[in-house]
């Protein structure tokens, strides 16, 4: 931390922290993703966490230790990397048992905190409806009971920043039992969102409107193109999970008839299980759809691994069945630099370098609102096959 004098008055900076970041690749991780792009999402929840990463290291293990997560010899590396690198939170890329965060700690005598805290820590962060905040403290006490052995004692020694924000500032000295109280109080109180939810669906469901969910890895562009289709002005940068409150907007098709389009919160891999059984009542909008549009970021180099991803967790929710339009998002990423495309000129290039032709495929540009008017007819067309939306 900084202090700076000026006028008299004293203003304090504070310093971003120090984050070693630690993957493990097992046998069975790396058939799911590369090592490098999990740890390369991670540097990137990090920075969104206001992390500054000092250093990495990636380890090829059969199964992790149950003691440490990682060999001994590897952690003895990463202690002897603390001088130099001066890191002051190590965050390891998968959810730690307990009893390795306290060993870790112990070890590394500095914060330790795994994947999970670390995305609820930026939920925290992006949270602005009572919805949404009742969501993420409901998720970060029921990740932090079974830690109370030794949270409370950690948490005093180390202090607050990434994966303490929220409750853990604030209940540092709260037992199991008050901890188990409040999880049943906001528990109650996410039911009466979901019970309004649910009334709200019902409403919608008699007009007959059709409802159209956006979903997708984080940072796809949802926002950007809930945007472009109806002027929402939804919030949307190039951040992971800069949309947590679901956002509906109607909007009127080429044929004049109406529909009602729900933005959601992002998925990504290893996502915590306490962040989808205390979403429950948003995810609950993607049950209720007609339609879901399966946005992909086109132009990531994980395009593949991050919709493999968006598959499990769909069919997690029990909705990998539902009619859905694959959004191939970005694609004015992927031409070539130095030339200034026309959106019919972008579409010509990209459709002749695709191998196959989907119907319920689309290339669109959020950003330069390319290939909209075709979105927009296909969903039209896909809602005309369905019998209860025909006049």
């Amino acid at each position: 931390m900084e202090k700076t004098i000026k006028r008299n008055t004293i203003i304090t900076k504070v310093l971003p922290e120090k984050a070693f970041l630690v993957t493990v690749e097992t046998k069975e991780s790396r058939q799911l993703v590369s090592a490098e792009a999990s740890q390369g999402e991670l540097a990137q929840l990090a920075k969104s966490a206001g992390a500054e990463v000092v250093g990495k290291v990636i380890q090829h293990l059969d199964v992790p230790s149950k003691v440490y997560y990682i060999g001994k010899g590897k952690l003895d590396e990463i202690i002897a990397l603390k001088d130099s690198l001066n890191y002051d939170t190590v965050i390891f890329d998968d959810e730690l048992l307990p009893v390795q965060q306290r060993n870790l700690e112990e070890a590394l005598q500095t914060k330790v905190i795994d994947r999970a805290a670390l995305i609820l820590d930026i939920f925290a962060r992006r949270a602005r409806t009572r919805e949404g905040k009742l969501q993420v403290e409901l998720a970060q006490h029921q990740y932090l009971l079974p830690r109370l052995a030794g949270q409370w004692s950690h948490l005093e020694r180390l202090g607050a920043g990434i994966g303490t924000r929220g409750p853990g500032e604030s209940q540092l000295e709260t037992d199991r039992r008050l901890i188990q109280k409040r999880i049943q109080r906001l528990r109650s109180e996410v039911d009466k969102v979901s019970q309004q939810r649910f009334l709200y669906r019902e409403h919608r469901r008699k007009s007959g409107i059709p409802i159209v969910a956006l979903v997708g890895y984080t940072n796809a562009g949802k926002s950007t193109l809930l945007n472009a289709l109806s002027q929402a002005n939804v919030a949307s940068e190039n951040k992971v999970f800069t949309t947590l409150d679901p956002t509906t907007r109607r909007i009127m098709l080429a044929d004049k008839s109406i529909i009602l389009l729900s933005d959601t919160v992002g998925f990504i891999r290893k996502l915590p299980p306490t962040i989808i059984k205390a979403f429950r009542a948003t995810l609950e909008e993607l049950e209720e759809a007609n339609l879901l549009l399966n946005v992909i970021d086109f132009a990531s180099p994980y395009a593949a691994e991050e919709n493999h991803a968006v598959e499990n967790i769909l069919r997690d929710l029990k909705i990998i069945e539902k009619p859905r339009i694959t959004v191939l998002n970005k694609i004015d990423l992927l031409l070539e630099k130095g030339k200034h495309w026309t959106e019919e000129e972008a579409m010509q290039y990209l459709m002749s370098n695709q191998q196959e032709t989907d119907t319920n495929i689309v290339l669109v540009s959020s950003a330069k609102k390319w290939g909209l008017t075709g979105l927009l007819q296909r969903i039209s067309h896909i809602l005309a096959d369905n019998p209860r939306f025909q006049v």
